[in-house]
């Protein structure tokens, strides 16, 4: 992170007496006797007092740490050997920093929200098939490091290998503002494990991301817009699953939206999931139309082919991971494959913000 984006972040930080007035200010508005008779405006203030509890605990925590470096200094002029301590803090100083930066770069309207991904692969077979698998696995994984809750809604396996679509929900606080990194066309290049001559082969990949609306968001849906089927779940999912028809699929007719669910064995549990996907799909259709972008999404889904990537994954002849928005590169490939996508993420958020890239034009590489 350069000095000037942290001078930035400090002042914002380290307001803690501001955040201090608001707090008691919350705090005054919680205990009158009336403030739970409004519920929705309740559970408002009750979020951004969590909010606010949190800004100080950092702010608190930043300066401590920025103490402790302060001290090792001190003591390496002093000629201590702190070289290893000295390093180890430096790291953990500059990760809770850029970890700060994320959060205040999340203030769209919708960033707070949970997510629903979907992922598709592109032409090639089991090769992109296998592809689009290996990117569910590392958003599941990438959910799982910071303890949200994830759940793959519908899943449709390849010919072979891998997935031939995929539909999963990632729910916690501003998954949605992170995820907006990963809207694009994912590009592999590997040797292929189904290749018996062992040649190197591109692969793709496509993932979108929405925004999951809560009840408070009102969004029309007529029934008799609607058109509902019931199947039988596929792939693998115990007798039961095989045997009903507990699989759901909606479809929007005036939009041709088209949303599935079968994870659940209840009819009733995967309505209510298909449902949610659906609010949230025409929720963002109806925001691009709002905002005159009808053409935005589609602009997004450029062809699943060469030149449309956003990110390349490279694992020969050499081990990369190139961003092509921000500039950032990564040398391990492993790490990120399995979930640490955290830098990928904050890159992406800089760059949307303000427009930089890393090493200001020139490739910043991280191992």
């Amino acid at each position: 992170m350069r000095s000037g984006s942290k001078a930035k972040l400090y002042g914002a930080i380290f307001d803690a007496p501001a955040k201090k007035k608001e707090l008691e200010k919350l705090e005054a508005e919680i205990g009158d006797p009336d403030f739970w008779s409004q519920p929705e405006k309740s559970q408002r203030v009750m979020q951004q007092r969590k909010r606010l509890e949190e800004a100080i605990q950092n702010a608190r925590a930043v300066t401590a740490a920025n103490s402790d470096i302060e001290t090792l200094f001190e003591l390496a002029r002093e000629g201590e050997n702190v070289n290893g301590d000295l390093e180890r803090e430096l790291r953990a100083f500059e990760s809770k920093l850029e970890e700060l930066e994320t959060g205040m770069l999340l203030s769209g309207e919708n960033d707070a929200r949970n997510a629903i991904i979907t992922i598709h692969p592109g032409a090639g077979g089991t090769e992109s098939q296998d592809w689009a698998e290996m990117l569910l696995r590392m958003y599941l994984r990438w959910a799982e490091r910071h303890k949200f809750d994830s759940v793959v809604t519908d899943r449709l396996e390849g010919e072979g290998a891998g997935i031939k679509s995929a539909t999963l929900e990632i729910n916690g606080e501003n998954v949605y503002g992170q995820l907006q990194s990963e809207v694009g066309v994912h590009r592999l290049v590997r040797i292929s494990p189904f290749d018996a001559n062992a040649r190197r082969h591109t692969s793709f990949a496509s993932v979108f991301v929405y925004p999951q609306i809560d009840e408070a968001i009102k969004v029309d849906i007529k029934p008799e817009d609607l058109k509902v089927d019931v199947f039988r779940a596929s792939g693998a999912g115990g007798q039961h699953v095989n045997r009903t028809e507990s699989a759901v699929r909606f479809t929007h007719l005036p939009t041709g939206i088209v949303v599935q669910c079968q994870n659940e064995r209840s009819q009733h549990k995967n309505r209510s999931s298909a449902m949610k996907q659906l609010r949230a799909k025409l929720y963002e259709y109806e925001l691009e139309k709002k905002q005159a972008q009808d053409q935005k999404l589609e602009d997004t889904k450029l062809e699943i082919n060469f030149g449309s990537q956003i990110r390349s994954y490279v694992l020969a002849p050499y081990r990369m991971i190139k961003d092509h928005r921000t500039k950032l590169s990564i040398g391990d490939v492993d790490r990120v494959l399995d979930g640490d996508i955290d830098a990928l993420i904050h890159a992406y958020l800089v760059w949307r913000k303000t427009g930089r890239t890393y090493g200001d034009g020139k490739e910043d590489f991280l191992e």
